[in-house]
């Protein structure tokens, strides 16, 4: 009996005793928080700066600068339009016209009537077509023509060429394009008494106004630090 109650007393004293030397668990650490993705930067639109190798000039009504689209292959023949570096795709637009030499003398006689269609495209620097686009426009008086040039010799100091009727379209560029090149294909012109058709490089075929670029500004690179002065070597 005297050996249980010593047995039991012991037990009572070691139970203590372990509790004690047991560490407690660590406090669990939150989880860092995930910082949210960068927004990426607002679309930004502007005019497009632009090398138009055949100027048609400028409207006497909406003041915009009026670039002829020349029929060719060549990207380095056409209207090159920069592309600002960007983010993801870029958006090229303007507005298509044709072109008609208006006449009052034609009017008159009531044989000025013209149908135009012309074609034209946009390709990338290595020739790469993006689309093409087409306007077609009938033209009878002069109320027919979208606007008149200045700094011509007919009445009233305007030009004989017009741009007449207008189409928007735009162009989805990719990410690496830093310059596309508006190029003319073909135009048909139906008269009266015909139909013609160019296909000639070199020719005028259409004319473009309020050529526009939306893109997302590309991040400007980063200046490397520059390297510390060495000391002078005494």
């Amino acid at each position: 009996m005297r050996q249980v109650v010593i047995a039991l007393v012991l037990a009572l004293l070691a139970a203590p005793l372990h509790a004690q030397t047991r560490k407690p668990a660590a406090p669990r650490r939150p989880a860092p928080a995930r910082r949210a993705p960068a927004a990426p930067p607002p679309l930004t639109r502007v005019p497009a700066t632009l090398v138009c190798p055949s100027e048609l000039g400028d409207g006497v009504t909406t003041k915009r600068r009026f670039c002829d689209v020349l029929t060719g292959r060549d990207p380095k023949e056409g209207i090159l339009v920069t592309i600002p570096p960007h983010v993801g795709t870029a958006t090229l637009s303007f507005e298509v016209h044709n072109r008609h030499t208006y006449s009052a003398e034609l009017v008159a006689r009531k044989t000025a009537y013209r149908h135009y269609t012309a074609t034209i495209g946009v390709l990338l620097a290595d020739g790469t077509l993006v689309d093409r686009a087409v306007i077609d426009s009938e033209v009878r008086t002069e109320k027919d023509l979208f606007d008149r040039i200045g700094g011509g010799a007919g009445p009233g100091g305007v030009k004989a060429v017009a741009p007449a009727g207008t189409e928007f379209v735009q162009f989805t560029l990719p990410e690496g394009a830093l310059e596309a090149s508006v190029l003319g294909e073909k135009l048909t012109m139906v008269r009266p008494d015909g139909t013609d058709q160019f296909t000639a490089p070199g020719r005028p075929v259409a004319t473009i106004s309020n050529v526009m670029i939306e893109y997302r500004p590309a991040p400007a690179p980063k200046t490397p630090a520059k390297p510390a002065a060495k000391p002078p070597v005494k």
